[in-house]
């Protein structure tokens, strides 16, 4: 019997939720970053685990919303939530329960009413045996959950058993995807979210959540290979320099590592294209947030 279904990670930004869908899936489609709250939109991954079907939903992670693009970001991260099959609170064990974990142990208490909360404690490589258990003992007295795991995303650990038992509390049910499928996002939102996470590694502190990127075209070409044409959103001209950088470095050097990464993502050759534009309110724009598979409503105080 097939099982499928929808699994949602969530947590505080930078807990290790990108990177434990990229493990579990086994591609990369969540962009990973060590910035903070680089995943805008509910990434999901596509994982097959014997006769399971698991859906990852990568939701942005969780935090005290200040702008527009912020609520808008929490609220796709709770409504993937609301969504799932199972949840999967994920904690860094070296920072253990922040206020912010405390905030999302409030939000679960309603949200995770009749559902699947598993816990699973990231990063486990950082702190001593002990104080992983006297962690784990904390946050099960603080909620219900129905299963705890010790994990280190990155280095795989304890990453297999968590997903075999995710497979296994699924519901009974058709894949809801082809087998072929990793990602449901339109590839030119996939593309997108290569560019900007290597402008976000590129630019570290100066302004990355100041722009945004969108696949304007996408064009198969007959030779097999595809031309991509990318719009680089900033909303200021001083912002624009930064992004070309000195006679243009910055920007080629994106439009490499990018083209790169999605020639390999797609096994076929890519013509990127890369422009820059000044758009001062980009922020304001709904077609920014549905580009990014938000909704603009969402941000609304």
């Amino acid at each position: 019997m097939t099982r499928a279904g929808f699994v949602a990670l969530i947590g505080e930004p930078n807990a290790g939720k990108s990177t434990l869908t990229n493990r579990m899936v086994g591609a990369k489609v969540s962009i990973v970053t060590h910035k903070v709250q680089t995943t805008r939109a509910r990434i999901r991954g596509v994982a097959i685990e014997g006769d399971s079907q698991i859906v990852f939903v990568d939701t942005p992670g969780l935090f005290r919303p200040r702008r527009r693009l912020d609520r808008a970001m929490v609220a796709a991260a709770w409504g993937g939530a609301a969504d799932a099959d199972v949840i999967v609170l994920m904690v860094e064990a070296h920072r253990g329960i922040t206020e912010g974990v405390e905030r999302i142990l409030e939000g679960l208490e309603e949200i995770g009413e009749g559902r699947k909360v598993a816990l699973a404690i990231n990063k486990i490589d950082m702190v001593k045996s002990e104080k992983l258990l006297g962690l784990a003992q904390d946050l099960n007295g603080r909620y219900n959950f129905i299963e705890t795991f010790m994990i280190s995303a990155e280095k795989g650990h304890g990453a297999e058993d968590l997903r075999a038992w995710l497979a296994a509390e699924l519901p009974e049910g058709p894949w809801l995807y082809p087998e072929d499928q990793i990602a449901d996002l339109p590839m030119r939102m996939i593309a997108a979210e290569m560019t900007r996470e290597k402008l976000t590694l590129r630019l570290h502190q100066e302004l990355p959540y100041q722009l945004t990127v969108e696949t304007e075209k996408w064009e198969e070409r007959k030779d097999g290979s595809a031309r991509v044409d990318q719009m680089i959103y900033v909303m200021r001209d001083g912002h624009k320099g930064i992004v070309l950088g000195k006679k243009g470095e910055t920007i080629k050097a994106v439009s490499k590592a990018a083209r790169e990464e999605l020639t390999e993502f797609l096994g076929r050759k890519v013509h990127l294209f890369l422009q820059v534009k000044v758009r001062p309110n980009w922020l304001e724009e709904s077609e920014r947030y549905s580009e990014m598979g938000l909704d603009f409503k969402d941000g609304n105080t």
